[in-house]
């Protein structure tokens, strides 16, 4: 009886061991699979472009260098706004040039010019006046014409407005300019300054200082080449602005609510980081689609989920792997 015992208890604990170890099967085979989410390192990147087209003159940095705000990065050569600023810089003299004829008024030879035209123009009235006089005896004794008569006084009236214009211009260079003249003048003195200082300012734009610090990640253009107005020849990249982009199903969004904090792997850095959600939006049409069971009725759509490093010791890299482990079961 004792035998039978002893035979029979290691058979029940081989199948105990084997029902155990279905159920283990069974329970990893039915147990929900962590979830992985894969995205990857990007940086605020800045484009350093010209206002002015021009050609390349030099390049000052190399991929890999790091710069600061106010380094220079390229610069331009451009005769054409050398031309078109001593253009406007003659401009500029001209005009200044006639306002201080404005401010000055007429010269001296210019009043005794017109005072002469005007003494001229008064004796030549005093004669057309006796003229007619002794036209229009001779007229009323008979000797004359009546058509005599009235040329000889047609040409006194018009000696007398004649008198009068010199008079007038010679009052007029007398005063001088006027006071609205003089305005005009000024105006245009201004209108000139300002268009030597914009063409100045493009000329100083032909050397190309960085607006901000970063490191150079692209140069597009080289010595020599055509560089187009506004088209980026040098791009830097912010190393100290960086955030992880992720791709999440909107069913997982629940893992990524923003302000919320998760650690992911980082395999270039061989560690684990903890990361901050700051954004979430819905990705376009484009984006990649899942299908549900048909009972639900409706499709998942794919939202981009940004999230930023809770420290930054300018170790990321652009294009860095970012690995999330979601648990399915919470």
């Amino acid at each position: 009886m004792g035998n039978k015992r002893s035979t029979a208890l290691p058979f029940i604990v081989a199948i105990a061991a084997v029902i155990a170890l279905i159920g283990y099967g069974v329970y990893q085979a039915y147990k929900p699979k962590p979830i992985r989410v894969h995205g990857q390192i990007t940086a605020q990147q800045y484009s350093i472009s010209s206002k002015v087209a021009g050609r390349i003159d030099s390049i000052e940095v190399k991929k890999g260098d790091v710069v600061s705000k106010g380094d220079l990065i390229f610069t331009l050569y451009s005769p054409e706004i050398d031309a078109k600023l001593e253009q406007a810089k003659a401009g500029q003299e001209a005009a200044g040039a006639l306002a201080q004829e404005a401010e000055k008024g007429a010269r001296d030879q210019q009043i005794s010019a017109a005072r002469d035209q005007w003494k001229k123009a008064q004796a030549a009235a005093s004669l057309m006046q006796k003229t007619f006089g002794r036209v229009d005896s001779l007229y009323k004794d008979g000797v004359v014409a009546e058509q005599k008569r009235d040329e000889a006084f047609t040409q006194w009236q018009a000696a007398k407005y004649t008198q009068s214009a010199a008079y007038q211009m010679y009052l007029m260079a007398q005063e001088g300019v006027r006071e609205e003249t003089k305005k005009a003048a000024n105006e245009k003195v201004r209108m000139a300054a300002g268009a030597v200082a914009e063409v100045e300012a493009y000329a100083a734009d032909t050397q190309i200082t960085s607006w901000f610090d970063g490191e150079v990640s692209q140069v597009l253009l080289h010595s020599g080449e055509l560089a187009p107005q506004g088209f980026p020849v040098v791009t830097l990249t912010d190393i100290a602005d960086v955030w992880a982009v992720f791709n999440v199903r909107e069913d997982l969004l629940k893992y990524f609510v923003k302000d919320s904090q998760f650690k992911a792997f980082v395999p270039a850095l061989d560690k684990m980081v903890e990361f901050q959600v700051t954004h979430q939006a819905v990705m376009g049409d484009f984006a990649t689609w899942r299908a549900t069971d048909s009972s639900q009725g409706f499709d998942l759509r794919t939202f981009e989920v940004e999230a930023r490093p809770m420290q930054n010791n300018g170790e990321y890299k652009v294009g860095m792997s970012v690995a999330v482990t979601v648990d399915a079961t919470e």
